[in-house]
């Protein structure tokens, strides 16, 4: 007969694992000698080894007495069971980790992939990082408001950027949050991004009005205040006939037919 000492080396564990597999009843608690000490025979050895195999096979503590108990076809299913479930574990591990990566990267949080890879575009014609980032908040927000079109929405972005006048509007507004309001610059800016929005009128590209008009707002508000550039161009756009900045609301009548309220997104915003 064995003490519990003597037990837990011949299984490979510590006494206090023995103890514990007494305390959830996968292994039996055995008779004690005149001593009063528990004494173990061979029985107790091989359960406790099977107990001990299966456990460091990663079979969860719950389901081990399960299949310590089953027949050899209960328990080639429950095993391959177990297996499924580890396979989705691994899986979810490795996604939380890509995520993880993504975050160390910088522009991952709370940013759908499609819309960090738009960034690296943007990014890559040379502008400000400073710009980016108030960018960066604003897709944040519209991501939120929008997680099922906004796959969508920017593989449109990524079809108007390959106009060379969304190029040089980026190239242009991606350095103007220190501009004056009067920088002479904020004229050529005007006049890309009216020569684009008429494009986008003219060919049916406008859009839809995904959003309330409280979160339009929220989202006209970031962007004036964002440089001092921005209320004078909205200015210049009102004067040609143009109203409005994330929801183009007035469509001037001498620019092209166009129904008095055209829902749009700018470029720079959404």
């Amino acid at each position: 007969m064995l003490t519990i000492s003597q037990l837990a080396a011949y299984a490979g564990v510590t006494v206090r694992a023995v103890r514990h597999y007494h305390q959830i009843g996968l292994l039996p608690e055995p008779g004690r000698d005149r001593s009063g000490y528990r004494t173990y025979d061979a029985a107790a050895v091989v359960r406790l080894i099977r107990i001990h195999t299966l456990a460091d096979s990663g079979v969860p503590l719950a389901r081990v007495r399960e299949l310590l108990d089953a027949g050899p076809d209960e328990f080639a299913a429950g095993v391959r069971a177990i297996d499924r479930g580890l396979q989705a574990e691994v899986r979810r591990v490795q996604a939380t980790r890509r995520r993880l990566a993504r975050l160390a990267a910088g522009d991952h949080l709370a940013l759908p992939q499609c819309v960090v890879d738009y960034l690296d575009r943007v990014r890559a014609l040379g502008v400000d990082e400073a710009y980016i980032e108030m960018e960066r908040d604003s897709w944040i927000m519209v991501a939120a408001q929008v997680p099922d079109q906004i796959d969508a929405i920017i593989a449109q972005k990524h079809t108007e950027l390959d106009d060379p006048d969304m190029v040089r509007f980026y190239q242009l507004i991606g350095g103007a949050l220190d501009w004056s309001a009067d920088d002479p610059r904020v004229v050529e800016v005007a006049d890309v991004l009216e020569r684009l929005m008429i494009r986008a009128v003219a060919a049916g590209n406008v859009g839809t009005d995904e959003f309330d008009d409280q979160f339009v707002d929220l989202l006209d508000t970031t962007m004036l205040a964002a440089a001092p550039a921005a209320r004078r161009l909205v200015e210049i756009l009102r004067e040609r006939g143009w109203s409005g900045w994330t929801r183009i609301e007035r469509v001037p009548a001498d620019r092209l037919p166009a129904p008095s309220t055209v829902p749009a997104g700018p470029p720079e915003v959404c």
